[in-house]
């Protein structure tokens, strides 16, 4: 697979919807991840990322304008030991709660399907980073309907071992915009991963359409030690 610009991928879709993105930095000590949210809609574009705990959540920028928080409002990220999980829903206490019953990334996700928002039926996208004893690997999954059929679920877990330095995967909800949204396609993309934090986390929101952009989050977790730094954009301030 050729690598491809993460800066030019953004700019050449106008919505790609939400997008997870995990790695390894360039110096190889650093495992990576980014989450992003945007919006169309009024309801979609009223959020932040916050902290919590070792994770962020979203919330409602003005609660006033908040009509249904129900596909919105949820963990993003949450860390469980040495497991980092990354999701564009509420997957992601399904995820956290099951792995803290010995089942595996795959059986949690079986529980759960696309998100009902019809015609969209927007795909769940989801992210797990393991790090232990100075290894990291990680896997994507996403669970998208059968060409917009809402009987069927179409499944696809992605693993990644022994990462290679400088290297990540990004998947995201949308293809480009449209009436319904046409879900993604194909395996996540790979890209590059800078060392620099900072750095990565301009390029990803200044690539990011400025009319639909709503939020971003991005960490750099130490592979040694687990410490890890995050940074968070909000749009709305």
């Amino acid at each position: 697979m050729e690598m491809v610009s993460i800066k030019k991928e953004l700019k050449g879709n106008a919505y790609p919807g939400r997008g997870i993105i995990i790695g390894r930095s360039a110096d190889g000590k650093k495992a990576v991840t980014a989450y992003f949210i945007m919006g169309r809609s009024e309801n979609s574009r009223n959020r932040i990322f916050v902290e919590d705990g070792q994770g962020i959540r979203t919330q409602a920028f003005d609660p006033s304008k908040l009509s249904d928080p129900s596909l919105i409002i949820y963990a993003p990220v949450r860390v469980l030991g040495n497991k980092t999980i990354v999701t564009n829903g509420d997957q992601t206490d399904t995820i956290y709660e099951l792995m803290d019953k010995q089942q595996t990334f795959e059986q949690a996700l079986r529980t759960r399907e696309f998100e009902p928002d019809a015609p969209n039926y927007t795909p769940r996208i989801s992210g797990i980073m393991h790090i232990d004893d100075g290894m990291f690997n990680y896997a994507m999954s996403i669970l998208k309907s059968d060409n917009g059929n809402p009987d069927s679920c179409n499944r696809y877990t992605f693993a990644y071992e022994k990462c290679p330095a400088g290297e990540g995967h990004f998947i995201h909800t949308y293809m480009g915009d449209g009436n319904p949204l046409p879900s993604f396609e194909g395996e996540p993309v790979l890209i590059g991963i800078p060392d620099n934090m900072d750095e990565f986390a301009e390029t990803l929101w200044n690539s990011l359409n400025e009319d639909n952009k709503v939020s971003l989050f991005v960490r750099y977790i130490d592979i040694a030690t687990g410490k890890f730094e995050s940074k968070i954009i909000n749009k709305n301030k």
